[in-house]
Formats: C-alpha cells, sequence, structure tokens
C-alpha cells in the first residue's frame, strides 16, 4: 500500500546566517517538528555564509547540490564540500563550527540542504564526529531507458544499496532525477517518518493524486510501505526531489536555537558551557576561526585540502579501488594427467 500525504507545505525564502537565504519546510508554523527531523532548509549561501556558531544533541546532514562549500570546527575538522558532496556531522556533547561558501570561477552561487536530525537521549552526549560522503562514493540506480535517475544516499533503491554507517540516527535518504514519462515507487520502512521535497520542476503527480511543484514539500502519513509517483508524459520539465525518511524517536525533546536536549535543565547547562567555553565547549579556549570571515584561493590549496586536482586524484584512487573489489579472480588452469 502506497502513503498517503499528511501535509504539504511550500517553503518561502528568508534571510539567515549572514548574508544567506534559505527556504526552510521543517522547523516553521504547522511543521515544527518531524520526528526525528527537527529542521530543514534548502539554503543559498550569499556572500557571508554561516560563520561560527555552536550545536548540541543534534546531528546535521548537509546535501550541496550546486557549488562548494567549506567547513571547519573546533576539534580540528576542516576541509571543503563541492556539488554532489555530503557532510554527516554528529554534534553529540557540543561542537562549534563554521560553514562558509566557496567562490569557484563558474561563479555559480552555492546551494544545498541541511537538515537537523534529532539523537536519541542516549546518545545526546557523544564526542563531535563527521563523515564526509564524496559524489563519487554515491551509487546510482539508472531504471526506465534512463528516464529515471535515484543516488542512492543512504538506504537501498531498485536494488542499490548504499554505503553503511553515515549517521546514529538510521536516516534514509534518496536524490531523484525524473525526466517526463516517468515513475517512481521507493519502498520505506514503517516505523520511518518520510518526506518528499521538490527541488527543481513542477508537476510531480503522487499517488493519492496530490500534484507537486517546486520548492514544495509534501509530508507523509505513517499509512503504508512506499511512496509512488509520476512525472507524467506531457510534462515539460525534468523533476528533481529528496525523498527522505527517518527512525522515529519516541522521545521528548526541547529544541532551542541550535541545542537540543531532553529537558530544560539540559538546555540552561549548555548556553552556560558555550558562554564559559566549559565542558563540551573547553576547545573554544583555544581555537580561533580560520573561514569564518572568507574563503580564499590559499586556504583552498593549503588548509583546507581543497583543491580540484586533488579531489579528482582521490576520485580515481576511489573509483579504481571499487572496480578491484568487483574483479573476479582467475581460477588457476589445474594440470590434468
Amino acid at each position: 500500500m502506497n502513503r498517503t500525504v499528511k501535509k504539504i507545505i511550500h517553503a518561502t525564502e528568508r534571510p539567515e546566517g549572514v548574508g544567506a537565504i534559505v527556504r526552510r519546510f521543517v522547523g516553521v508554523d504547522g511543521m515544527r517538528q518531524f520526528s526525528p527531523f527537527l529542521m530543514a532548509d534548502h539554503f543559498s549561501g550569499g556572500e557571508g555564509g554561516f560563520p561560527e556558531h555552536p550545536h548540541l544533541g543534534q546531528e546535521t546532514i548537509t546535501y550541496i547540490t550546486k557549488g562548494a562549500f567549506a567547513h571547519e570546527d573546533f576539534t580540528g575538522s576542516k576541509g571543503i564540500l563541492y556539488a554532489g558532496d555530503l557532510q554527516f556531522m554528529t554534534a553529540g556533547k557540543g561542537v562549534v563550527h563554521s560553514e562558509m561558501p566557496v567562490r569557484l570561477p563558474d561563479g555559480v552561487t552555492p546551494a544545498g540542504i541541511q537538515l537537523w536530525v534529532d539523537l536519541p537521549h542516549e546518545l545526546k552526549e557523544v564526542s563531535p564526529r563527521y563523515r564526509d560522503l564524496r559524489a563519487y562514493e554515491i551509487p546510482e540506480a539508472v531504471e526506465q531507458d534512463g528516464k529515471l535517475t535515484v543516488k542512492v544516499i543512504s538506504g537501498n533503491s531498485y536494488g542499490v544499496e548504499s554505503l553503511k554507517d553515515l549517521a546514529y540516527t538510521p536516516i534514509h535518504y534518496y536524490h531523484y532525477i525524473m525526466k517526463p514519462g516517468s515513475i517512481f515507487e521507493q519502498p520505506v520502512p514503517e516505523n520511518f517518518n518520510v518526506f518528499l521535497y521538490v527541488t527543481q520542476g513542477n508537476g510531480l503527480r503522487l499517488s493519492d493524486g496530490n500534484t507537486l511543484k517546486q520548492n514544495s514539500a509534501a509530508f507523509f502519513k505513517m499509512d503504508g510501505s512506499s511512496i509512488k509517483g509520476a512525472n507524467p508524459l506531457d510534462s515539460d520539465n525534468n523533476i528533481e526531489f529528496m525523498l527522505v525518511g527517518g527512525e522515529v524517536l519516541d522521545q521528548h525533546t526541547v529544541h532551542y536555537g541550535p541545542f537540543v536536549a531532553k529537558d530544560q535543565e539540559r538546555i540552561r547547562r549548555a548556553f552556560a558551557d558555550y558562554q564559559n567555553a566549559r565542558n563540551g565547549f573547553a576547545n573554544l579556549k583555544t581555537w580561533k576561526t580560520l573561514i569564518s570571515g572568507g574563503v580564499t584561493e590559499d586556504m583552498i590549496q593549503n588548509d583546507l585540502n581543497g583543491s580540484l586536482e586533488l579531489r579528482k586524484k582521490a576520485e580515481q584512487e576511489y573509483l579504481s579501488r571499487k572496480a578491484a573489489e568487483h574483479q573476479t579472480p582467475i581460477e588457476p588452469v589445474k594440470d590434468e594427467l
């Protein structure tokens, strides 16, 4: 049985950070939370990006769809995400980081999707960690003579399975690209909340009759085992959307600004710890941000280790390893005497 739509929200632009623009579709009136999702933004980098700021008690998943973003935090982690790359960041007991746009020669304004995902209470005090997922590490399913392409970021689609252990909270994440005349059907776990957000194109038709336009999000009821829809044959555009699901967490969560906790007392302690650079925020005593004032070419080539030449080399090495893993060993010929 296919799931039906619970609610549709059209995400409108709002300013965020320093000169950035976001279209928020979770964390707004009408959809404050959608467990385990606390916030969801379709962002555009602007000039200033997101200088240093704290997080606690959550994970963030950032998918760069255009351009490039640099990131750093007070644990020493830093680098650049290019179009098609993702970063899974666990804030845990506390982290302070920056996310700043990188201006590339083609002049494309950086953009992407960022999700804030709740952590189970028993994991809210874990140490911060990162998992970068490069575009070339994401497997693709191509169906219907090329009319349907699915980038399988996390989960399984059309028999294609993603890499594992990307986040603590179980998440499925798919980037669908549909040409006119294509259909899709994505199985989803029964204990997952699932939403769909259209990043490009109009007229996505869902199985229950709802039609979505660009920058609209559909939130589904937990009344079926799959999501199904089509880009009609008479459509005049390709459609791209993110289909995302996460395991529902049966817990009470307090979400205040960048901090997420199980009660107000932990939120108060988090603010005090951040202001006094102690406990999970002790690294603030010695950390000095590199990129919050802007990303330079020297940073890209050196501190951020983000040159396109190095990226291409890493991609070639990765693809060579994957090819070697799939080669069938040649059995030695036995002498028959």
